[in-house]
């Protein structure tokens, strides 16, 4: 779980496995994040710690807040276009949801009025085998990686979650991810 801890060695490490990772920047210099913002245009915006944060589109209401950047370093990512896909790698098995929402962060999209559905989908072989290759090279033998499709059918990695909330995954889709969990258990 170390690599949660640290988001710009855990994107190194996505980057290493042969995972298009969007262009990020981690600071605490209010022009270095200005600058970053104006060069894409599109920037979303998070903690950089391994504690849960809220995903957020940056705005000129919280850039207004950038001077704070000096007391708490945060990651600014370019935007990418697309759909959001959850995978859960549990042992050499996967199973990806595709999630379909209004928010920036499909997790809280109910905040702002909007909605989030989730439905099984199906991976290229070549992104299923990076999944479980990653989860297993950062020694998780339970993950849930963020991915999004972008327009051209690529596949973005954000993160990897050393304790993802499959049961939600698993409740909206029907994916059996405890079923496999229980397996691996007893498989040992």
């Amino acid at each position: 779980m170390q690599a949660n801890a640290s988001k710009p060695l855990q994107i190194q490490l996505i980057a290493a496995a042969g995972f298009l990772v969007p262009e990020t920047l981690v600071t605490s210099n209010k022009d270095e994040a200005q600058a970053f913002w104006r060069r894409h245009g599109r920037v979303v915006y998070k903690s950089v710690s391994g504690v849960r944060s809220i995903v957020q589109e940056l705005d000129e209401s919280a850039a207004a807040r950038f001077d704070r950047l000096a007391a708490l370093p945060s990651q600014f990512q370019e935007f990418v276009p697309g759909i959001d896909v959850r995978v859960h790698v549990v042992g050499d098995r996967y199973f990806a949801a595709e999630i379909l929402s209004s928010g920036s962060d499909y997790r809280y999209a109910a905040r702002s009025g909007g909605e989030t559905k989730l439905r099984a989908t199906d991976l290229p072989r070549d992104v299923a085998a990076r999944c479980v290759g990653l989860s297993r090279q950062m020694e998780l033998p339970l993950s849930g990686i963020d991915l999004r499709r972008r327009p051209d059918g690529a596949y973005v990695c954000f993160e990897v979650n050393p304790m993802p909330a499959y049961t939600y995954f698993e409740a909206h889709t029907g994916l059996p991810i405890s079923r496999a969990l229980a397996e691996l258990l007893i498989a040992g």
